[in-house]
């Protein structure tokens, strides 16, 4: 069964041993106004058995931000970052606008396995520079694939299972906030 790590009672302080474990768990790397968005993304991966680092639940983080502790929001979010073999950075509109979205990327760049996730209608000039180096996810289709890639596990075979919903699925959990497939 997957889980949103945040609320998990293991968390790891060292990065060597979670890598030691082999642990598969997708940070989830977003602009605040797209919260709704990234919840969606995150209970998708659930779904797949992929864990999550979604920061919804992260009290300590939220008891930061509300106190304006940049500090403890960076030890919060490193602590993630560190609990996660991948990274999954969501691009919308609102993503330049994002104090923490480059910092999460800049410190997880060599530590996870970076991937960019575009919102509906994101075009290639809409995606920021500084996410151009990572593998771009541009559709319903991409995902799929890299759900794939992670899990170790071929995509028919998780759609067949129900993990996840095929591209072309008319009631797809994600259709109204990611593109069906583009070629």
């Amino acid at each position: 069964m997957a889980i949103n790590r945040i609320k998990s009672a293991t968390k790891y302080n060292s990065r060597s041993e979670f890598l030691k474990r082999n642990i598969k768990c997708v940070f989830i790397s977003y602009q605040n106004n797209d919260k709704s968005h990234a919840k969606r993304v995150a209970d998708y991966l659930i779904d797949a058995r992929i864990d999550v680092y979604f920061d919804e639940y992260d009290g300590d983080l939220k008891l930061s931000n509300q106190k304006n502790n940049p500090g403890k929001v960076t030890s919060a979010l490193t602590k993630g970052i560190n609990n996660s073999s991948h990274m999954l950075v969501l691009v919308s509109p609102t993503t330049m606008k994002s104090n923490w979205v480059p910092f999460e990327i800049g410190y997880g760049y060599d530590k996870t396995d970076l991937a960019v996730l575009t919102l509906k209608g994101i075009s290639k000039d809409d995606i920021p520079d500084y996410t151009k180096t990572a593998k771009i996810i541009r559709d319903i289709y991409d995902l799929n694939t890299h759900i794939s890639n992670i899990r170790g596990v071929n995509k028919e075979t998780l759609i067949n299972s129900n993990r996840i919903k095929g591209h072309n699925n008319y009631y797809h959990p994600l259709r109204s906030y990611l593109d069906e497939y583009t070629i």
